[in-house]
């Protein structure tokens, strides 16, 4: 059987989690947690997953400073990352792009989009490391 990627969904909304668990659990294992600050924590834990959803409206800490976390946490530096966000401010949207983020997905979501790019940013992340396995094989 084929390993499943892992995905840490991000989002303080306890509806928006289970939608998105139930959304994805068939093709991925899925990782919910409620909160930035949970998401630090299992990232400090447990092997770093291979795409974070991070909902941007969070409450104590919103899914931009969850992010600039993550990005200084060794090891999660660059971790794909697709927001979520209601919002449409592209202030939120520049402030993540410069964090790196691979994708943003405005909420309320089409389940085949969500689906569409976590495919997107997941094949080329594979593709990526495939590169970077072949150089480092031939020592460049």
């Amino acid at each position: 059987m084929e390993e499943k990627f892992t995905i840490l969904a991000v989002d303080d909304n306890s509806i928006s989690l289970a939608t998105i668990e139930q959304e994805l659990k068939r093709k991925y294992n899925v990782v919910p947690v409620n909160s930035g600050v949970r998401a630090l924590q299992y990232l400090k834990q447990k092997t770093p997953p291979d795409l974070i959803l991070l909902d941007v409206q969070m409450a104590l800490k919103d899914g931009v400073e969850t992010l600039r976390d993550i990005r200084k946490m060794e090891n999660c530096e660059k971790i794909p990352v697709i927001m979520l966000t209601s919002q449409r401010e592209k202030n939120v949207i520049l402030e993540s792009s410069k964090l790196g983020i691979n994708d943003y997905v405005l909420k309320p979501f089409n389940a085949q989009d969500l689906h569409d790019r976590i495919e997107r940013v997941l094949n080329k992340k594979e593709t990526i490391e495939h590169f970077v396995d072949l150089r480092e094989e031939k020592g460049e």
